[in-house]
């Protein structure tokens, strides 16, 4: 499976300017890529227009063998199980039982009687103690999705994804609500599922030292637009430093006791990620 965007733009309804502009890439089953760049880069919209929910407004996306906007919704939403979208803040209903919640990545693979039938007692409950236990969060198999910390809810976002067949990972700022050692623990699940499966992994971040130690390949954004696509051993601090110019700098998740807030006044930890041989 290739990814290709040639001269791809985006404009939201009713914006002035464009979300995207001119993008134009080409990315190969089995690629793991970072997404980065400064908060509004555009690197949502990329990902959800990867996903096919958001329609380009120029150039050409090719995916799946073809252009997924030149065929029908019924086709479409058909490629739609080839993938899967996990967003910053998962969908996940509040008083569904985890187990519940992480089996709807295998909603596109049932029948509508087995996905009904599921709600009252879930069909293939060891599928998701196996993903659940992946991010050490086997225990809470039968909780209910809001006793979770935020953490806990991100984690079991991305256990839905294990349980899915996907072959095009899109993830959206997985590492927000979780502490360094966790977040490193997730990257790596995310990235030894997608080598199982030589699927592609594409996953925003705003944790760039991260991004530089775990993936092969980065691509920065600003202003909708591709300012750097490079190995990560040819990404400098100088053009980290020139793509976040001007704007907040990207700062190190805080090493706080995962659901719980920093000790008022408490000075920001200084945190030391060491690249991966």
């Amino acid at each position: 499976m290739t990814l290709s965007l040639t001269s791809l733009s985006v404009r939201h309804p009713g914006a002035d300017q464009p979300a995207l502009q001119q993008l134009t890439v080409t990315i190969g089953s089995g690629e793991q890529v970072a997404l980065i760049g400064p908060s509004g880069a555009g690197k949502t919209t990329l990902l959800h227009t990867l996903a096919l929910a958001q329609r380009p407004s120029g150039g050409q996306l090719t995916a799946f063998g073809g252009d997924p906007w030149a065929i029908s919704s019924t086709e479409r939403h058909a490629l739609r199980a080839q993938l899967f979208l996990a967003p910053q803040t998962p969908p996940l209903p509040p008083r569904q039982r985890v187990v519940t919640a992480v089996l709807a990545g295998r909603l596109p693979r049932w029948s509508v009687w087995r996905a009904i039938a599921s709600l009252v007692r879930p069909n293939e409950p060891q599928a998701a103690f196996d993903a659940l236990a992946r991010f050490n969060l086997q225990h809470k198999l039968y909780a209910r999705v809001d006793r979770l910390s935020g953490g806990e809810r991100q984690r079991c976002g991305m256990a839905r994804l294990l349980v899915s067949d996907a072959r095009l990972l899109l993830v959206d700022e997985p590492l927000s609500a979780l502490d360094p050692t966790l977040a490193v623990q997730t990257i790596d699940v995310l990235q030894d599922e997608a080598r199982q499966r030589n699927a592609i992994l594409i996953c925003s971040l705003h944790q760039v030292a991260l991004a530089r130690a775990h993936f092969p390949r980065i691509i920065g954004l600003r202003d909708g637009r591709i300012v750097f696509d490079a190995r990560r051993e040819d990404v400098t601090d100088a053009m980290i430093e020139a793509l976040y110019r001007n704007t907040a700098a990207p700062t190190a998740p805080r090493p706080w006791v995962e659901g719980h807030a920093a000790p008022s006044g408490a000075p920001a930890p200084v945190v030391v990620l060491v690249p991966r041989c």
